[in-house]
């Protein structure tokens, strides 16, 4: 047995390294020197292809940071087994800046949308399981929304990459769905209650 407030004290670490890490590719050539205010904005402005995966990768991750404190357990411990899959997640989420880096370097390539999607699809799949394992867990609100932005982020992955084989200049704007859930999931509770 693994106390839990030790899974969650790396995971909030690793959560905040990650999406750290996400900016650091977002710069512009240390050689550039523009001439003019002009220069400079037009070369701002051309980090778009590098600042759009940025933007999905830092609330993916947020988002998957807020669920999984959201969701909370009756006893402190977890066994073996659930802190096994916890770090194959935090694998997965730390490869996050490395697959961001991948398709904001070459967006119009379908290879770099496959890494990228493959791996937010797997922390969606590795986080759906990670929640049948959680012992005595607490049936709330905020389990069923994040049911919902694990489904989102599983199926708007599968949907880049598929949109990939066609069309992977914009396959990535089917993950920015992801940033539609937490109005969904507001939407939801309005109507419920």
């Amino acid at each position: 047995m693994y106390p839990k407030a030790r899974l969650d004290a790396l995971t909030d670490g690793l959560f905040a390294v990650a999406m750290t890490l996400l900016v650091l590719d977002i710069r512009l050539p240390e050689s550039f020197q523009p001439s003019d205010r002009g220069e400079l904005i037009k070369a701002l402005l051309d980090l778009w292809p590098k600042f759009f995966p940025y933007m999905i990768s830092f609330f993916v991750l947020g988002l998957r940071w807020l669920s999984t404190i959201q969701v909370s357990i009756r006893s402190d411990m977890v066994d073996a087994h659930y802190a096994r899959w916890w770090l194959l997640f935090l694998l997965l989420i730390t490869c996050v800046p490395f697959t961001t880096i991948v398709v904001g370097r070459f967006p119009h390539q379908a290879p770099a949308v496959w890494l990228y999607a493959g791996n937010t699809a797997l922390v969606a799949a590795v986080s759906a399981r990670m929640m049948a394992l959680l012992p005595d867990i607490e049936w709330t609100k905020h389990v069923r929304a994040r049911r919902l932005s694990l489904s989102v982020l599983f199926i708007s992955s599968m949907l880049a990459i598929g949109i990939s084989l066609v069309y992977p200049h914009v396959a990535l704007w089917a993950l920015a769905l992801n940033l539609l859930t937490p109005l969904q999931i507001h939407w939801q509770r309005h109507k419920a209650g």
